[in-house]
């Protein structure tokens, strides 16, 4: 190593140390392996990107949820000096490349060509991309998503990646997997992958900023609302909520929240994008009628999960009314499996008084 690199990957390493010891724990051993690769890239970035016949190698970090890898990649983000730095959620980054991608297809420009300036416009000169929580589920997405991945691949930037799957667990139904497979080769060809699969989920760990639990959210049972500070909707308050390119039909518009039935937020024909306008909006959003997800279709259990994920990366206070939605759900069973990640994200919800002493 150069004195230059040798300097920045000591100083990343202390950096994750003492960010650790603010948090009040030390690193899980699974998390060592990561926390080494990052501040060796760290390191690796020290050079002038000039000075680089290449860029550093990508970076593919997965495990279960709750180990800690989004911690990991704000935390090496946090400590790089470069300004050259980008961090966006997989929701998120998918939202602005699909406008980007209809605006320059509406512009007659070829398919691929059309990702390529969509990408250009949404990372300018960036240097190094932590691309947080990708996963790949939505058949009707895998094309654009395998050649968004070219595309990042290509470029003069190192791509960091966070996943709760491993690469050749990525659009696991068994109809669509085939049609992802050219792009797992090209991740594990062109990525370092990391398993960061240690055995203590840290959501569910207490922390003294969390102490409270009641900030990030509540899950209530209907007649407890006044115990969250709320008034359920009278007569007079509903309306239509703007969202992305649709109107979404709300029980109450309130300053500072907004109330949605299960139904039709999850059971209609929402969208991702729609969630993050309404979070983009509203401090809290409310959700009422929310069945046990055994009994919701398999589109509302996957329009509920993206609406906690939104509401978790968006700090948006999300208040559930109804069932416990994991209610019947085994641990072993596939549907829980599928729902993981937001098992881990209801669990930092406060629950019924009732529920929490039992």
């Amino acid at each position: 190593m150069t004195d230059r690199v040798q300097k920045q990957y000591e100083a990343m390493r202390g950096h994750f140390h003492r960010a650790a010891e603010q948090r009040g724990f030390t690193l899980d051993p699974a998390q060592e392996a990561p926390v080494e690769r990052l501040s060796r890239l760290a390191g690796e970035l020290a050079h002038p990107a000039w000075r680089l016949r290449r860029s550093p190698r990508h970076l593919y970090l997965w495990g279960p949820v709750g180990r800690g890898k989004s911690w990991l990649v704000d935390t090496f983000l946090d400590g790089l000096p470069t300004p050259r730095k980008r961090r966006l959620h997989f929701h998120d980054f998918f939202r602005r490349l699909h406008e980007g991608v209809a605006h320059h297809a509406g512009s007659r420009t070829a398919d691929g060509a059309a990702v390529d300036r969509a990408v250009d416009e949404l990372l300018g000169n960036c240097r190094i991309l932590v691309f947080d929580e990708f996963h790949a589920h939505d058949a009707g997405d895998a094309m654009l998503v395998a050649r968004l991945f070219r595309t990042l691949l290509d470029r003069r930037i190192t791509l960091v990646t966070t996943s709760n799957y491993p690469p050749a667990g990525l659009m696991p139904d068994p109809l669509y997997h085939h049609l992802f497979e050219p792009t797992i080769r090209l991740i594990e060809e062109r990525m370092d992958v990391l398993d960061v699969s240690g055995p203590v989920d840290f959501r569910r760990q207490p922390r003294p900023d969390r102490a409270r639990g009641f900030d990030l959210g509540a899950r209530l049972h209907p007649g407890d609302e006044a115990s969250a500070g709320l008034v359920p909707p009278q007569p007079g308050e509903s309306g239509a909520v703007a969202a992305h390119h649709r109107e979404l039909p709300a029980k109450a518009v309130r300053r500072d929240h907004v109330w949605f039935g299960f139904q039709e937020l999850c059971e209609g024909r929402t969208a991702v994008a729609d969630y993050l306008a309404v979070a983009d909006r509203f401090p809290t959003i409310v959700l009422d009628d929310v069945p046990p997800l055994t009994e919701a279709s398999s589109d509302g259990r996957r329009r509920f999960a993206n609406l906690v994920d939104v509401c978790c990366d968006r700090d948006v206070r999300l208040v559930l009314i109804g069932a416990d939605p994991l209610a019947g759900l085994s641990a072993d069973s596939t549907l829980m499996h599928d729902l993981d990640r937001t098992a881990s994200r209801l669990a930092l919800l406060r629950r019924p008084a009732q529920e929490a002493a039992g």
